[in-house]
């Protein structure tokens, strides 16, 4: 596949084949408005702050370049020490964004470390009786489980507001979100000078075909979560996830974690995105791939590694709590409902 306009093509839904597994849906989410032309778009920092005053200038005049209205938060210029404010100011911008009823949808303007500390003081009913999209990623996946785990909308695993949105990334978002695509999500062809693709490659862990819905995200965030009433339910679930900094070792540690607490055992299918820097600088006797195969292979589901999501500069936007169809021979994901109505 090439070009661009390649990455978000929505080819009809062929029938599955008799490798494919049909999983159940741990819990049906709710379906917010699409976005349109003209609509405003609420900004809110649940994690760490902003450096600099100006990157929430540039901020808003991305915002505006995509034919959208930016609303900062109340508290968006807060401060205390390395979080965008107190908890409880933080959590009151997610409430006030989500009932303020000319805010359509919602950013996160940068993640870093925070959202979990805020869960306690979000208003879940305000959450659940105003279905919006929430778009970030990184340490947004905390916000991301808990609207998953106390039943409400679809949210969009996607690149924060502060993030640099090359045309791809634009793309694959405004796909999703202003189009109601269900697209076939394929690593991009690399355009490097080599005989045989070596970059954006996807590597099979065990292969075959299933269905379930998409849950996941940052690894770290995720793992923490486990044990707290912020963990959705992943029965049957296409778990994705993604990482930055970490040694293999604490990615073994992490998935060491997931499987004894029982999320691994129940899912679908998984994939595993870029995992940027992963590498422990002292050396590993175990590379990423063999930790992957661990404790992936034993579980009997397709799952593959390299998808084109993470910390990186472009990136799909995968919703939360869409029914998909993983082929890990293939190393896609197909969206088989839109993210929105």
């Amino acid at each position: 596949m090439t070009g661009l306009a390649a990455l978000m093509a929505s080819p009809a839904l062929p029938a599955l084949d008799g490798a494919a597994c049909a999983a159940p849906v741990a819990g049906k989410r709710i379906k917010p408005p699409r976005i349109k032309a003209g609509d405003t778009i609420g900004l809110i920092e649940p994690a760490s702050a902003s450096d600099d005053p100006f990157d929430l200038v540039l901020v808003e005049e991305a915002i505006r370049a995509m034919g959208l209205v930016p609303k900062r938060a109340p508290n968006l210029l807060k401060r205390y020490g390395y979080l965008a404010g107190q908890d409880k100011e933080r959590a009151a911008d997610i409430n006030a964004m989500f009932a303020d009823g000319d805010v359509k949808a919602i950013f996160a303007v940068r993640g870093g470390w925070g959202a979990a500390r805020a869960l306690p003081f979000v208003d879940w009913d305000v959450v659940r009786a105003n279905p919006k999209l929430l778009i970030g990623y990184s340490d947004i996946t905390a916000l991301h489980m808990a609207i998953a785990a106390k039943g409400g909308a679809v949210t969009l695993h996607g690149p924060n507001a502060s993030s640099a949105w090359g045309r791809a990334s634009v793309e694959s978002f405004k796909g999703l979100a202003f189009d109601g695509a269900t697209p076939l999500f394929e690593n991009p062809k690399a355009t490097e000078d080599r005989l045989v693709q070596r970059r954006w490659r996807t590597i099979k862990i065990r292969g075959g075909k299933a269905q379930g819905q998409l849950l996941g995200g940052n690894l770290t965030v995720l793992t923490a979560l486990a044990g707290t009433p912020y963990l959705p339910d992943f029965t049957g679930a296409i778990l994705f996830l993604e990482d930055i900094d970490e040694a293999e070792y604490r990615i073994d540690r992490m998935l060491t974690q997931l499987g004894q607490a029982g999320v691994l055992s129940k899912l679908a299918g998984v994939v595993f995105g870029q995992c940027t820097n992963c590498r422990n600088p002292d050396g590993s006797s175990f590379t990423l791939n063999s930790i992957l195969r661990q404790h992936f292979e034993p579980l009997g589901i397709p799952a593959f590694e390299g998808a084109w999501f993470g910390h990186i500069s472009d990136q799909f936007t995968i919703p939360q709590g869409v029914l998909a169809e993983i082929d890990a021979d293939a190393g896609t994901l197909r969206l088989l409902e839109a993210a929105v109505v």
